[in-house]
């Protein structure tokens, strides 16, 4: 078939994340419970974080956090939930563009607001007399504004190079939602310059991000080992821990995603880590790095109080 079919192209199948009918009920209703389970710990986590108690920037940075998992989990999940009890598992060519281009725009934005998270961290602990004038509110904002119009950027270009590509073959993507690795599989054309280009944009958006991270927590964890008090060093450890996990779970499975686009080999596994990365990873958030706060949990406790009373 000649690349003129590409123009022609009107609708992906997406084939979920199982084939065999005797689990799409079991799929459907454990993807629905981790979904509702990320809506409800990052509403409380963003309704927590808004009581003026906990206006800093950590808990500014956790806020973003959260609106940017709950935006992730809801491009993705609802599609997959449709499909999975539905025949009709086609997704259209500009839903699929729309799809590709948001999932992109939010881990990119995700991956540069962690790394602003760990300078905050960074002036914290290491610069703590000036941390209010380093990490004032305009700053604050600065960096939010700057992690999503990095994201832009990196959205725009992937998914214009993307879709630039020819798709001659069947229209079937071995997927449950519209991502690069299984798009690039579809197409007719050597794609060894785009693939050259995708490994240069994940070094770009996650390891340099984490580069950063790592050296502000070795910065970090240097001037925890000079604290002298057991308490605040266990303290300052905790809050240092919940962020390296978060950042251990993104890098490890979105290198593993997009450092190997064409491999078609390995896809049912990067079926299993995009879920990761999509839906479990932003239910476990909010448990990973807020409710186990303690200030977190005395507003949630002190809000519950309230409702219950009303």
């Amino acid at each position: 078939q000649d690349a003129g079919n590409h123009t022609l192209l009107s609708e992906f199948i997406l084939s979920g994340l199982s084939s065999r009918p005797e689990l799409q009920h079991l799929l459907f209703f454990t993807v629905c419970f981790v979904y509702s389970m990320t809506l409800i710990g990052n509403l409380l986590i963003c309704m927590a974080t808004a009581h003026p108690t906990l206006h800093t920037p950590m808990y500014f940075f956790l806020r973003v956090l959260s609106v940017l998992d709950i935006s992730t989990a809801s491009v993705v999940v609802p599609k997959m939930l449709v499909s999975a009890l539905s025949e009709d598992r086609s997704i259209s060519y500009l839903g699929c563009v729309t799809q590709l281009y948001c999932v992109v725009f939010l881990a990119s934005t995700e991956w540069y607001l962690l790394a602003a998270m760990a300078y905050d961290r960074y002036v914290a602990v290491c610069r703590p007399l000036r941390y209010p004038a380093i990490m004032s509110t305009r700053a604050c904002l600065s960096m939010v504004l700057l992690s999503c119009c990095s994201g832009q950027v990196v959205s725009v270009v992937q998914t214009a190079w993307v879709f630039t590509l020819p798709f001659c073959g069947p229209r079937s993507i071995n997927y449950f939602f519209c991502d690069i690795p299984p798009l690039v599989l579809l197409s007719c054309a050597d794609t060894s310059r785009y693939e050259r280009q995708l490994i240069s944009a994940t070094v770009l958006v996650i390891f340099t991000p984490f580069c950063l991270i790592l050296l502000s927590y070795t910065c970090i964890i240097s001037s925890i080992l000079r604290i002298s008090s057991a308490e605040s060093r266990h303290k300052t450890f905790s809050t240092c821990s919940s962020h390296l996990t978060v950042v251990t779970l993104y890098c490890a499975s979105g290198t593993l995603i997009y450092l190997q686009p064409k491999s078609s080999d390995s896809q049912e596994a990067k079926k299993i880590l995009a879920l990761i990365y999509t839906t479990v990873i932003p239910t476990l958030n909010p448990l990973i790095y807020s409710l186990r706060n303690k200030e977190v949990k005395e507003v949630l406790v002190r809000g519950m109080a309230v409702l219950m009373k009303k």
